[in-house]
């Protein structure tokens, strides 16, 4: 099959092509004129140059493929507003208008458990009503309804929603701020936000592949479907900060502050870093917000229709996580 990949030089699209090029697919690797993908380059990956927002590069990257697996994005919790509307709602349209006239037959997106958001009675599914809290959120949840919209054109599609990819190669998002900042030992590690006890779920890049491949391979079954794709359960805020102690070497917090005192020590420094044009996701009052809240949801639609199947716990994917950090001088 002739898969086009978009996000082609990301963290998941790297590891997505792999697989794809493995399992003796051809591959199509949709990147911007900006990437870095020198690494695309020892692949046999045919690449081609597109922009969300340019729809004479997206008709030229949809030619002639059968399958689109679309994870490009503007993926930041704390970003522009207009970015959001135009890359990933807008962008996704584009695309999806670029692959209609080019007659692909096939659409995987690559959405996310935050178009859901926190869930009151834990775990979420793909029945949960949704309520994002975060801008990324909501534009995903809104690309999804064009998705969806397709599907009535006569397009198959496919809607993949991950929880907190994490893994080697991962670099600038809420998984590697998480892990970094308390293997560095930052000051918002050594306390634990409230009781400790509500649900975080990751989810670790192989197992997230495995979720995009078996959907693509089984279309019969996958076909306008929505699917979770996370490991099987979840944990509390402190049993991932005492994992991630044994990991790195160090002591686990044991002091427990409010809420409300959380976001008065946080409310400075995020507005010096906005200033400052620095990004850290730890450092956001929305933040306190987040981990105050339970994220877990079920994969079991995807065990039963997909044979989905986590490979990781997550000791075993940070362990592997933390020393490719230290391998390759982010630790």
């Amino acid at each position: 099959m002739k898969v086009l990949v978009t996000g082609a030089s990301g963290f998941v699209g790297g590891h997505l092509i792999e697989e794809l090029l493995a399992r003796g697919h051809r591959v199509v690797g949709g990147v911007r004129k900006t990437s870095e993908f020198d690494n695309l380059k020892l692949l046999d990956v045919e690449l081609r140059v597109m922009e969300l927002t340019d729809p004479e590069s997206l008709s030229e990257a949809t030619r002639g493929v059968e399958s689109i697996v679309h994870l490009a994005a503007y993926y930041t919790f704390h970003g522009k507003k207009e970015m959001y509307q135009q890359v990933n709602v807008g962008g996704t349209r584009l695309l999806l208008e670029a692959a209609f006239r080019n007659s692909v037959r096939r659409f995987i997106y690559c959405s996310s458990t935050e178009a859901i958001g926190a869930v009151r009675n834990p775990p979420g599914d793909e029945t949960s009503s949704p309520n994002p809290e975060y801008d990324y959120g909501k534009s995903k949840l809104k690309a999804e309804q064009i998705v969806r919209e397709y599907g009535s054109k006569g397009m198959s599609w496919t809607i993949i929603r991950p929880s907190g990819i994490y893994g080697p190669r991962n670099v600038n998002d809420v998984s590697f701020w998480t892990i970094i900042s308390f293997a560095k030992g930052d000051l918002l590690t050594k306390f634990v936000v409230g009781s400790g006890n509500n649900l975080i779920q990751f989810a670790h890049v192989k197992d997230v592949i495995q979720g995009f491949v078996l959907a693509l391979e089984n279309e019969d079954v996958a076909k306008n479907q929505v699917y979770i794709i996370s490991e099987g359960r979840s944990y509390t805020y402190n049993e991932l900060y005492k994992m991630l102690a044994g990991i790195c070497g160090r002591a686990p917090p044991k002091v427990h502050v409010p809420a409300i005192i959380a976001k008065l020590m946080i409310a400075p420094v995020e507005a010096l870093n906005r200033i400052t044009l620095r990004e850290n996701f730890m450092w956001h009052v929305s933040t306190v917000n987040s981990v105050s809240t339970d994220r877990f949801y079920s994969v079991e639609k995807a065990k039963h229709e997909l044979h989905f199947s986590p490979r990781y716990d997550l000791k075993t994917g940070l362990t592997e996580t933390v020393a490719w950090y230290r391998a390759n001088g982010f630790l």
